[in-house]
């Protein structure tokens, strides 16, 4: 008997009118994580495309690996460094993998656990955003947070972030990112400060793990040379630090057609031209440090490319992401320089635009349809 078949006869007792119907979006999940749903559109339009929400989750998943698997690595890399242990690439590996495993854990876990519930609870088949969603909440945390912080931080995002508005494809904030300023906002000591980014750093006197730009944000020097902030060696959160794997990981999203480039592109120009501007001036380090190395360091590349382009909260125009991006940009290293309590920035900025996005895509919209109307007067005006 093949797998088709096992899972068709589990099934029916869960079919519409048996015993355990109630609880068929949750078997029904399984179902279409094996295999591609057949369900087809009844009337209306019909497009013929072979990508559906699993497909394209997973393709977001997958871009998302190269920068996870060198987390795990700069995880231990960060730790063995300052204890003196073996700096390979294995050790390392093992030692993030031992790390940041239970977060990942953890997320997906309580965040599925939750879209189970709900989607049961409202009779609906179970939708796969969280696929992303779990993967990246453990990735933009500091490695040694509590898990149950990283779970009641999971929880917030699901419930209030994403299930409050409606569920998958009605929230209005990424929840990765409101999982996140839950976290930054309710446990402020376990998000910030120098003790944090570096595994067991708060319990070895001998490991600090201040980033860069805690550094600056303190009147010091960067510390690092621009290829290390490129690579990635440096303390930061799980994820973030490597802009280069982070853009193999756009390459994915661009050539597949799942990310938008028009909002990377913009957010890189919007960046650089607030960098450019502050380093006119010679207030403090960071409006002095160099356009291109805010480009590099803290999550201004890992937030551009998978959270301001979330499909959802983001701008959907073509007109409008550009507008989007280069104002994620532009507030992302604004609120970095002004802000010396939390010298990041891109959660804020990206949150902020998130508000702002159906405002966007309304005034660009407003204004094609103004055009045509002007464009329609002025013909008529000639025929008469």
């Amino acid at each position: 008997m093949s797998l088709r078949d096992k899972i068709d006869n589990f099934k029916k007792p869960f079919a519409k009118g048996e015993k355990y119907e109630k609880w068929a979006p949750a078997v029904n999940a399984l179902d279409t994580f094996l295999f591609v749903p057949n369900h087809t559109t009844k009337k209306g339009a019909h497009i013929r495309d072979g990508v559906d929400l699993k497909r394209t989750m997973i393709t977001v998943v997958i871009a998302l690996l190269p920068a996870l698997i060198y987390g795990m690595y700069n995880t231990g890399y960060q730790h063995n460094i300052q204890t003196g242990e073996a700096t390979d690439f294995m050790t390392c590996f093992l030692f993030g993998l031992w790390k940041i495993l239970p977060m990942i854990v953890v997320s997906y876990g309580v965040g599925l656990g939750i879209e189970f519930a709900f989607a049961i609870y409202r009779g609906h088949e179970v939708n796969e955003g969280y696929l992303v969603t779990g993967l990246l909440i453990p990735m933009i945390m500091p490695v040694d947070i509590p898990l149950w912080m990283v779970a009641i931080a999971v929880v917030f995002a699901v419930v209030i972030g994403k299930e409050a508005f409606g569920g998958t494809g009605m929230n209005i904030l990424n929840p990765a990112l409101t999982a996140r300023a839950f976290a930054f906002f309710a446990y402020p000591t376990f998000m910030s400060g120098t003790k944090v980014w570096v595994a067991d750093a708060i319990n070895v006197d001998a490991i600090s793990g201040e980033t860069i730009l805690g550094k600056l944000a303190a009147g010091n020097a960067a510390g690092y040379d621009m290829w290390s902030m490129f690579a990635g060696s440096i303390p930061g959160s799980v994820a973030e630090t490597s802009t280069l794997w982070i853009l193999v990981g756009a390459a994915i999203l661009i050539l597949t057609g799942v990310g938008s480039w028009r909002i990377m592109l913009g957010g890189v120009i919007g960046a650089s031209i607030m960098g450019l501007i502050f380093n006119a001036f010679h207030v403090n380090a960071l409006m002095e440090f160099p356009w291109y190395g805010h480009l590099m360091i803290g999550g201004f590349a890992f937030g551009l490319v998978f959270m301001a382009t979330d499909p959802v909260s983001a701008a959907q125009t073509t007109t409008g992401k550009w507008i989007y991006g280069i104002l994620v940009g532009l507030f992302c290293i604004m609120i970095r320089v002004f802000n010396p309590a939390y010298p990041e920035g891109v959660m804020m900025a990206i949150l902020l635009l998130n508000v702002f996005a159906p405002t966007i895509d309304h005034y660009v919209v407003q204004s094609s349809v103004n055009r045509r109307k002007k464009r329609l007067a002025a013909k008529q005006l000639k025929t008469t």
